[in-house]
């Protein structure tokens, strides 16, 4: 039997970092996905080893299932009905096993990934051989969430196939998770954010998950629905980065200055919770959109600055910043930050700019 499971990026409307020191933020899903693949082999098969396969990056990982019952051998015999964190010294036998594999230094972000995978892999299935293949539309290290759509397609498409669930295979098209299994999958998403981030906050796999838009504070999540037509352009810089560097570098930050950072998370949850009463709140007519849409506009001026003072920003995020403001639209990084992707509200009258422009031609 064969199971696909996919599962979306995200962008950060307002929050990042700051949600992992307990203030809230706002994020929403977008429409691009990774998608992760299980196929058991059949007797006929005679295989017996686990397969990864990283599509989009042409790289193949296997494994024997013995081996990996050698140096797992307390994950195996975990019901996948309870998720749990991985230990300190389960993640160093992980890493000998994805060591094997030659993985160059400074690939960091692909060892850990492989990483998550083999921790995912065995505590949902155990031993079983088995092969996944994982495909995404989402670009790298660019804040939008690869490694949580990652872990979420990951781990719903183990559950899919495993007793933790019940799934009416008979049913074409894709399946929907109830709330207890969108629950289960979340939490051993979580887990794999773990291991490739350090200290997460949980809101990158938490948004991936549930899908559409989220308030989101400390693990506890509110969906939020927008009252107003929201249009962001994304600009990659295509500058890489280390979310967990970055993580903390925060921390480290907020340790050299305690009361002046806590001032800046307690800033940026009063951002969060303004944008997202706005975007709720009812919009009778064009003109109402215009007065929310400004307001949004200097939230996420504000959020920038303070990120900026989080000393999370980067020369090539504020050359899309500068850019953007010539046209006098309001911009922010989305994510961790030090490159990766850029946010831009375009609000309703960005038509009427098009319309004199074309006129002038």
């Amino acid at each position: 039997m064969e199971v696909t499971a996919r599962a979306p990026g995200k962008i950060i409307l307002a929050g990042e970092h700051a949600v992992v020191h307990g203030s809230t933020a706002v994020a929403a899903s977008i429409d691009l996905y990774t998608y992760a693949s299980l196929r058991f082999p059949t007797p006929e098969d005679n295989d017996d080893t686990l397969k990864l396969q990283l599509k989009d990056m042409a790289l193949e990982f296997s494994w024997p299932v013995g081996k990996i019952k050698e140096a797992l051998p307390e994950l195996g015999s975990h019901a996948a009905s309870s998720p749990m964190s991985c230990s300190l010294d389960t993640i160093k036998s992980i890493a000998a096993l994805v060591e094997e594999h030659n993985i160059p230094e400074a690939e960091t972000g692909l060892a850990a990934g492989v990483s998550a995978f083999l921790w995912l892999y065995t505590s949902i299935q155990g031993y079983k051989p088995a092969k996944v293949i994982v495909t995404s539309e989402l670009p790298q290290s660019s804040g939008l969430g690869s490694s949580a759509a990652l872990c979420v397609s990951l781990s719903a498409a183990l559950l899919a196939l495993s007793d933790a669930v019940n799934l009416d295979f008979g049913q074409q098209g894709w399946l929907m998770f109830g709330e207890s299994e969108l629950e289960l999958v979340n939490k051993w998403a979580f887990g794999g954010e773990k291991i490739i981030h350090g200290k997460p906050s949980g809101i990158d796999n938490t948004v991936s998950t549930y899908g559409n838009m989220i308030k989101f504070r400390s693990g506890d999540l509110m969906r939020i629905k927008s009252n107003m037509p929201l249009k962001m352009l994304i600009t990659n810089t295509k500058v890489g980065r280390n979310t967990k560097a970055l993580v903390a570098s925060v921390s480290e930050r907020k340790v050299r200055h305690p009361d002046a950072m806590i001032s800046v998370f307690t800033a940026v949850d009063s951002i969060s919770n303004e944008l997202a009463s706005i975007i709720q709140s009812p919009a009778s007519d064009d003109l109402v959109i215009i007065e929310k849409e400004e307001k949004l506009e200097e939230l996420m001026e504000m959020n920038q600055g303070l990120l900026q003072c989080m000393g999370v920003s980067h020369a090539s995020i504020e050359t899309v910043l500068r850019s953007t403001l010539k046209y006098k639209l309001a911009s922010k990084l989305t994510g961790a930050g030090g490159g990766g992707c850029v946010l831009t509200l375009l609000p309703s009258r960005i038509h009427f700019i098009n319309l004199l422009i074309n006129a002038t031609f």
